[in-house]
Formats: C-alpha cells, sequence, structure tokens
C-alpha cells in the first residue's frame, strides 16, 4: 500500500522511523560511504523527511510498519530508501511506477559507485543525461543525473 503524507501529518515517530530505513538501506547499499560520512548525513535526511514536498510511504498494510519511502520535489525523486528486509520485493518498482504515473516523476540523481541504483533507474526507463564530480554536500561522489526516456 503506497500513502502519501503532507507534512503537517509526518510524526517525529514516523520520521524516526524512516531515517532508520534509510541508515539500513544506505548501509547496505551505498558500500563507498564511511561511518562518518552516514553520520554526516543523518541530520540532513531526517531534515529532508520533515519537508520535502511529496513523501509517499510504502507498507503491506495500512497500519503495518512502512517498509520503504520516497521523497519527490518539483517533480524529481529525491530520496527512495527500501528497507534490506524487503529489497527484492518489487517496492522500488511500485513507488517508482507510482511517482511516474500519478506525480509526473520526470528526473532522479544517483551515485555513480552505486551501480545496483544505476541499473534499477535504467529499468525504470531513466538514462543519465549527465555526471557531476560532487554531491550536493561538495564530496567526492560523482553524481548521475537521469531523465526520464
Amino acid at each position: 500500500m503506497i500513502q502519501s503524507l503532507s507534512i503537517s501529518s509526518r510524526s517525529e515517530s514516523l520520521l524516526q522511523t524512516l531515517l532508520n530505513i534509510w541508515e539500513t538501506s544506505v548501509r547496505s547499499t551505498h558500500l563507498f560511504l564511511s561511518e562518518k560520512d552516514i553520520a554526516d548525513l543523518r541530520p540532513l535526511v531526517l531534515q529532508g523527511l520533515g519537508v520535502i514536498d511529496q513523501l509517499l510511504i510504502y507498507s503491506v498494510n495500512e497500519g503495518n510498519a512502512p517498509l520503504g519511502f520516497m521523497g519527490i520535489q518539483d517533480h524529481k525523486i529525491e530520496m527512495l530508501f527500501i528497507s534490506p528486509t524487503a529489497m527484492g520485493q518489487s517496492i522500488g518498482k511500485k513507488l517508482v511506477t507510482h511517482a511516474i504515473d500519478h506525480l509526473n516523476v520526470q528526473s532522479v540523481d544517483v551515485n555513480e559507485q552505486n551501480p545496483r541504483a544505476l541499473g534499477f533507474y535504467e529499468h525504470m526507463g531513466f538514462c543519465v543525461v549527465e555526471r557531476s564530480p560532487l554531491d550536493e554536500q561538495g564530496t567526492p561522489f560523482p553524481i548521475l543525473h537521469m531523465k526520464l526516456r
């Protein structure tokens, strides 16, 4: 089940749950990040979760714990993270398909050092249009800018 949450309906408890999903997901997929990198990103991710325009939560049924989430701003996927225990269950595909079909998502940025994510987004119809040598924090983690074909 995909649920869209307005900014006013995001409780601190939910934000902490989503932050935990982010962290466990990052630890299993972003192997290029150090412990310091993850610690430095935590407050930025928590802040982003609280203010991003559209926050989609995926859970099996209403009332069940979230298994993944997606944040969208200006028709761009800004964050997509799935709990490692739920990876491979098409949750990311369901969220991205929903975002394309109902929210007019057109773009996404992907860490170049995360080939699994790159392959996923290519499979979903995105293609690389540009590369930046630094991420948004100015660290040397190259970013691939992708657009929907």
